[in-house]
């Protein structure tokens, strides 16, 4: 069987192939569409007020990827395993920088001032749990404002636009406001889990994750080497109004075990929240491939 590798606008997929790190495991595989590279269903048109999406990374994989492995925010891959939409592999995460971004010339000045401020996110994802867990430390719950536009992409054209004061974003999108001079208000670094299918090959997946460790050690001797890789997941629009060699690394793969310590408090934090319907007891074992 070929396993199907969902790229999440990271480096480490693209080294690994460049390096031959996935041939000299003896995986099989191909890669599906990665996720981030167009833009939402009914995100709107410039010179139109935004429209909210209230829909996102759970979403996503409750509908079924058609992928063996790929990622989201360790929150939503948390839920969604507990929910029995595939399993959260447990012996590795990642950890990826991001920010919520505003004009060079905003008003807006510390993270206190976007209290009642809409900052845009993506519904049940990263950016939109991530602005949740960062702004907490700054202003009351009830003050926290957000806006649910889209994937990534579309909220740093929101952005570049001058439509919306204020967007979470990480990766390429994050790089992309940085060199078009926009200010990062406040960092909010968050980790990533990976999903894997039901039926997926445990000997596949362990092949998959060494080599992608073994890109993650290229990245980090040679950076710089590989930063065009970024290119390939970014769309054309974008992709011109930026350098990619200025970019850098992007998120990190950690060789940590993604405990039941870490799932449990990860679960707590959500209910605390009602971000989802989690009602059912955490079942860590049955929920998380260790």
């Amino acid at each position: 069987m070929v396993f199907r590798i969902q790229p999440h606008v990271r480096l480490h997929e693209w080294v690994a192939e460049e390096r031959g790190f996935f041939a000299e495991e003896g995986l099989d595989y191909e890669f599906d569409a990665g996720f981030a590279g167009g833009s939402a269903s009914g995100v709107s048109a410039a010179g139109e007020a935004p429209l909210q999406v209230r829909s996102g990374a759970f979403e996503d994989m409750q509908a079924g990827r058609p992928s063996d492995v790929s990622c989201a925010c360790h929150w939503a891959v948390n839920a969604a395993a507990t929910a029995e939409h595939g399993k959260m592999y447990g012996k590795a995460y990642s950890v990826c920088p991001a920010g919520i971004y505003v004009a060079a010339n905003s008003a807006l000045q510390q993270p206190a001032d976007l209290a009642g401020v809409e900052v845009g996110v993506g519904y049940h994802s990263g950016s939109h749990y991530s602005a949740l867990q960062a702004l907490e430390a700054f202003m009351p719950r009830a003050q926290v404002t957000l806006g649910f536009f889209g994937r990534p992409f579309d909220r740093a054209r929101l952005l570049l636009q001058g439509r919306v004061p204020a967007v979470n974003v990480w990766g390429a999108p994050a790089y992309v406001l940085e060199q078009r001079g926009f200010r990062k208000l406040v960092d909010t670094t968050f980790v990533m889990g990976f999903l894997l299918s039901a039926q997926v090959n445990p000997d596949d997946v362990e092949r998959y994750f060494r080599a992608l460790l073994r890109a993650q050690q290229e990245i980090d001797l040679e950076p710089h080497r590989y930063t065009p890789h970024w290119a390939r997941e970014m769309p054309a629009d974008l992709l011109e109004l930026v350098d990619v060699r200025r970019f850098g690394p992007g998120e990190r793969i950690v060789p940590q075990p993604y405990t039941r310590e870490m799932f449990d408090r990860t679960q707590g934090w959500m209910r605390q929240w009602e971000l989802l319907d989690i009602t059912a007891p955490a079942r860590y074992e049955e929920t998380v491939l260790s």
